[in-house]
Order: structure tokens, then sequence, then C-alpha cells
């Protein structure tokens, strides 16, 4: 007879949260990639300058990463969750 294993409901979480990091940094990298390469394509001399800093620089980097702290936070306070370490079922 073989023996059904039943998946550690943990592993199920630790799953779910990974994905959701992996979808984050997908965000990320769309969100860096299209200010960067769809501002920054161009003469030099045409750029546009916030704060000192070029348009696509100032987006892409320093909104980027205002957007992403926001997002990494709403994230972890709402969509994830505790995990004990421990078995439920110690063997000792």
């Amino acid at each position: 007879m073989k023996k059904k294993s039943v998946e550690d409901p943990r592993f199920r979480v630790a799953k779910r949260e990974a994905w959701i990091g992996v979808v984050l940094v997908l965000f990320n990298f769309i969100w860096w990639y299209s200010f960067a390469y769809g501002l920054g394509d161009g003469p030099v001399e045409e750029y546009n300058f916030i704060f000192g800093l070029p348009a696509w620089f100032f987006y892409s980097c320093v909104v980027g990463l205002i957007v992403m702290v926001v997002l990494v936070y709403i994230t972890v306070k709402f969509f994830f969750k505790e995990v004990p370490f421990e078995e439920e079922g110690d063997r000792s």
C-alpha cells in the first residue's frame, strides 16, 4: 500500500508568497524598463529634468523605488501570513 503524503500547509503559504514576490519583481522590472527606455530613448539635449535628474531616471529609479516600497508594505501587511517554524506535532 502506498501512503498518501500530506503536504504541510506552510508550504502552500510559502509558495503563494513566493509567487507574489515574483509578480512584484516583474512589475518592478516592467516599470523600470518602460520609463528608462521609454523616456530615455533620444538625444540628451532633448531630456526633461526633474530635481536635476533626467526624467527617465527620476521616474524609473526614484518614483519606482517609492512605488515598490509602498507595494511591498501593502503586500506584506495584507497578503502575507505569520507561519510558525515548528512542526505542529512535535515527536519528542
